[in-house]
């Protein structure tokens, strides 16, 4: 094999699934740029690279070297050294700060920076502030290379580098030498099979205890992602035995020991028969949820309400021995200006002697009008009501429906990082009543959280449609509180006139029924079906529909349509489509009009992370809590700049601009196309959905319906009858492990 030393100059591609990079590299005795491809996700432009391999000719792309291996140096040369500083990595120091520095000290500059920073202070334009910034990032840096080296040493992905260090700083080879599974513990991102990958390297026992243990976490840990609250024994040790290629007796011993010192938590489970099987174990984090918001809830119902409303109503009740005696819906009805039915009615009257109630419907059944009824009562007799749904674009349109003001859960309860949530036992909420919407998007620990902070005298209101999908997070919150029979509950059925003229709606009914959608077309329709049998074909067809012809038709811009999708991963996936619509929405470079040249082309400016490059006016979506940013799993927002120099860029969510460095992009993704899952609670003027057999794994019954709830004004999806009709026969969602229905029914021993 052969080494070249090579300065990235671009990323012409990379693959972040597997890691496959084609970069163009500046090499010596080279005047053209050479291509360099092979696994190199963790190149940067800028960045110098001693790789070794072989060159081949490509009959489409010509010469090429191709590496087998490869480390990053520092560059030795002042144009490498140039390139190297103004390439980002080192904050402070853009393409400009570079030139003159390099001009400066020549090849002395990286001594000069090492060795002799203040001197940087003769540089016209750079100042102390700017030098501790250099400084900081230089060593910051320079301790990430260590990392990515000893990363390297163990063939595992350095793309971890700059996470482990923000999490461990200096110390961070020393943590990873005494237990690398702390990774999969502390940092989001890192799982267990990266850690274990550096363990097995360091020389880890494959049935060493913290080997063991941290599989056991990793494994309840999976099936929390799945929506479990705690495992059955029997499962978890099956699938922990699975994954650690270990003895079951093993498992059992190190299970045993996490169960003595409370890392684990037993709970008799009075669903199964079996012994065997008759014990859960819980996270502690999610047991302590369940069993708090049990207790909460039953407490809250129990206790009687602070406001006069319902102070009058008891009395009245007492003096009159009426126990249906309740507000006046005819007064409400003339207040309003609007019209309720039976079940309508009996829902505000049911409102107003409540603690604890829950308010459910599919779409067109009228949840909004009911609630708006609700507050009219409540505000007639001058009680403080507090709304808030689990995320933006749902508090938003709470908001836009009552003309209150609504709040998302995590900005009501004040939440401030490190300390959490500022609003609790000791600080509750301030108010009379509390209304949630979405509330099937609710998980456990999110739903203690909340109820830690509702004093016992407040009322809660629980709005949902319990057919669509459940919480991304453990748990099932709504529909357990439902099935448990505890807290009165009322169903709204029936579709309203208003409603029946849209197909979206009465085949959301339909589909839930169990009926096959009526998928006629027609020019006064709101619900389109385009037959496509391939799912190549179908992204191109998709990405006209978004570009061109719903823009067209409908006169609106391409940012007011949302594809949605079952799947992550696949041609239609929303990976995939993301990139295809991105690049037809918001391509590399645009045209711009300047004063005295005209209609030029620029590039837009852009960084790149993990194969995937986040340009200005990008759509994106957060996914994973950020309590520091304040920015939440699912919020969608636009990158409104890009600064190359520094390698951060600015979201803006709703009005709010948040900074995010180069290595915290693994936060964000595409948001042109999202998956159903990720659409939760959110509403959008046009969707575009392909339903095809490629997602037969994901085609559910409740996930398609949640798909078509989600438009607003017109829904078109592309796709198979045959992959729709499956959707629609498919019930068969998969259970949760969750005993929040025993704990509140009271069933069982708890």
């Amino acid at each position: 094999m052969q080494k070249i030393r090579c300065v990235v100059e671009r990323i012409t591609y990379q693959n972040p699934e597997n890691g496959y990079s084609v970069l163009k590299c500046r090499v010596k005795d080279y005047s053209d740029l050479v291509p360099v491809i092979g696994n190199m996700i963790d190149a940067n432009v800028g960045s110098v690279l001693i790789a070794e391999g072989n060159w081949k000719v490509d009959a489409k792309y010509g010469r090429q070297f191709v590496a087998e291996n490869w480390e990053e140096t520092l560059p030795a040369t002042v144009y490498g050294m140039e390139k190297y500083l103004g390439s980002g990595l080192i904050r402070g120091v853009g393409p400009k700060f570079a030139r003159k520095i390099v001009q400066k000290y020549g090849v002395d500059t990286f001594t000069v920076i090492e060795n002799n920073i203040d001197l940087l202070i003769e540089i016209e334009g750079i100042g102390r502030k700017r030098i501790r910034m250099i400084a900081e990032s230089w060593e910051r840096q320079k301790e990430v290379k260590n990392i990515m080296l000893f990363l390297q040493e163990h063939q595992v992905s350095t793309s971890y580098a700059a996470k482990i260090y923000r999490q461990y700083g200096n110390g961070s080879i020393a943590v990873m030498k005494e237990n690398p599974y702390r990774l999969a513990d502390d940092i989001w991102g890192i799982g267990f099979k990266t850690a274990d990958q550096i363990a097995g390297k360091l020389g880890f026992g494959k049935e060493s205890f913290v080997r063991l243990r941290s599989g056991l976490m990793y494994v309840l840990s999976e099936l929390s992602n799945e929506g479990h609250v705690y495992a059955g024994k029997q499962q978890l040790i099956e699938k922990a035995s699975e994954l650690l290629e270990a003895s079951p007796q093993t498992v059992v011993m190190t299970m045993d020991e996490m169960l003595k010192k409370e890392e684990l938590i037993p709970e008799k489970n009075i669903r199964q028969n079996d012994e065997e099987k008759s014990m859960a174990v819980y996270l502690p984090p999610f047991y302590f949820a369940e069993v708090g918001v049990a207790g909460k809830l039953k407490k809250l119902a129990a206790s009687p309400a602070g406001d006069q409303l319902y102070t009058r109503l008891m009395e009245a009740r007492k003096s009159t021995g009426n126990e249906a005696l309740s507000v006046d819906v005819d007064a409400i009805q003339s207040k309003t200006g609007m019209e309720y039915d039976g079940v309508q009615a009996d829902a505000i009257r049911l409102a107003a002697t409540a603690k604890v109630m829950v308010l459910t419907g599919g779409p067109g059944t009228g949840k909004t009008t009911t609630t708006h009824g609700i507050i009219s009562a409540f505000r007639a007799y001058g009680l403080r009501i507090l709304l808030a749904a689990p995320t933006g674009r749902a508090a938003k349109r709470m908001t836009e429906a009552t003309s209150l003001e609504a709040k998302t859960i995590h900005r009501l309860l004040e939440c401030k990082p490190p300390d959490g949530y500022q609003r609790n036992e000791e600080n509750p909420l301030e108010g009379d009543v509390l209304i949630v919407d979405e509330c099937s998007m609710i998980d456990i620990i999110l739903m203690n959280s909340l109820l830690k902070a509702i004093p016992p005298t407040m009322r809660l209101i629980m709005v949902g449609d319990i057919d669509q999908l459940p919480s991304v997070g453990a748990g099932n919150v709504l529909r357990d509180m439902i099935d448990s029979g505890v807290f009165p509950v009322v169903r709204l059925t029936r579709i309203f006139r208003q409603a029946q003229t849209s197909r979206i709606v009465t085949n959301a009914h339909r589909m839930n029924e169990g009926r096959m959608p009526d998928i006629s077309n027609g020019k006064t329709s709101d619900f389109f079906f385009m037959e496509n049998e391939d799912a190549e074909a179908a992204v191109p067809q998709i990405v006209k529909l978004v570009k061109e012809k719903l823009p067209g038709y409908y006169r609106v811009e391409p940012s007011q349509i949302q594809v949605l999708t079952p799947m992550q991963k696949g041609v239609i996936g929303a990976t995939n489509l993301n990139l295809a619509l991105q690049e037809a929405l918001n391509p590399p470079e645009h045209d711009i009009f300047m004063k005295g040249r005209g209609r030029v082309t620029m590039p837009r400016k852009c960084l790149h992370r993990s194969g995937y490059a986040f340009r200005e006016d990008d759509r994106v979506m957060q996914i994973k809590n950020n309590y520091d940013k304040e920015v939440f799993n699912g919020d969608i927002g636009m990158i409104e700049s890009v600064n190359e120099g520094d390698r951060t860029l600015t979201v803006n969510f709703e009005g709010r601009s948040i900074e995010y460095d180069v290595t915290e992009l693994d936060e964000l993704v595409h948001a042109y196309a999202t998956t159903i899952h990720k659409a939760q609670g959110s509403e959008y003027p046009i969707v575009v959905m392909p339903v095809m057999m490629n997602h037969f794994v994901m085609l559910q019954r409740n996930l398609i319906y949640t798909g078509i709830t989600r438009a607003k004004k017109v829904l078109v999806i592309v796709g198979t009858k045959k992959a729709l009709s499956y959707a629609v026969r498919n019930v068969t969602v998969t259970k949760r492990n969750t005993l929040l229905r025993e704990r509140l029914s009271g069933k069982g021993a708890f």
